[in-house]
C-alpha cells in the first residue's frame, strides 16, 4: 500500500535531530524510512513546495532539493482541486476548520485511495467527516 506523507512527517526527517525527537517522533521518523525503502511513498508539489519553504540556506536548500528529486510527484487534476472544496464547504458546515492545503491533500489521498501519514492532528478532524484514512502506526 502506498502513502501519501504529510509535511510534518518529512519536517521531522529533515530539519531535526534523531536526540530532539519524542519517542511517537522517532518512530515516525523510522516509518518513514521504512515506507521509503519498500517505495511507498507517495509526493505531492504542495507537500514538495512546504518542505521546501523557508530554507534560507542557499546550499541545504539545493541539496534537500536534489534529494527530493527521487520522489516523483503524483498528479494533481481539477478534479481533486474541486473535491478539495467540497471537502473544505463539508467541513465548515460542521465547524471544522484547516488549510486550502490540507484539503487538498485530502482530495488527492481519497480520489487516490491513499492514507495520509501525518502528525499534523487537524487531519484526524478531517478523517471522519471526509472519509480518509490515515495511515496508523
Amino acid at each position: 500500500m502506498r502513502v501519501l506523507v504529510d509535511t510534518s512527517i518529512w519536517s521531522l526527517a529533515l530539519r531535526r535531530t534523531e536526540t530532539d525527537l519524542s519517542r511517537k517522533e522517532a518512530l515516525a521518523v523510522d516509518l518513514l524510512k521504512e515506507l521509503i525503502r519498500d517505495g511507498r511513498v507517495v509526493l505531492i508539489g504542495p507537500i514538495r513546495q512546504e518542505i521546501l519553504s523557508g530554507i534560507s540556506d542557499e546550499a541545504q536548500f539545493r541539496k534537500l532539493k536534489a534529494k527530493l528529486r527521487a520522489f516523483e510527484d503524483l498528479g494533481i487534476t481539477s478534479d481533486d482541486y474541486e473535491l478539495a472544496a467540497e471537502f473544505y464547504n463539508a467541513c465548515r458546515k460542521t465547524g471544522v476548520q484547516g488549510s486550502h492545503i490540507d484539503f487538498l491533500i485530502c482530495a488527492v489521498a481519497a480520489r487516490n485511495q491513499l492514507p495520509v501519514f501525518t502528525l499534523d492532528a487537524d487531519f484526524e478532524r478531517y478523517a471522519q467527516p471526509l472519509g480518509i484514512s490515515l495511515y496508523r502506526y
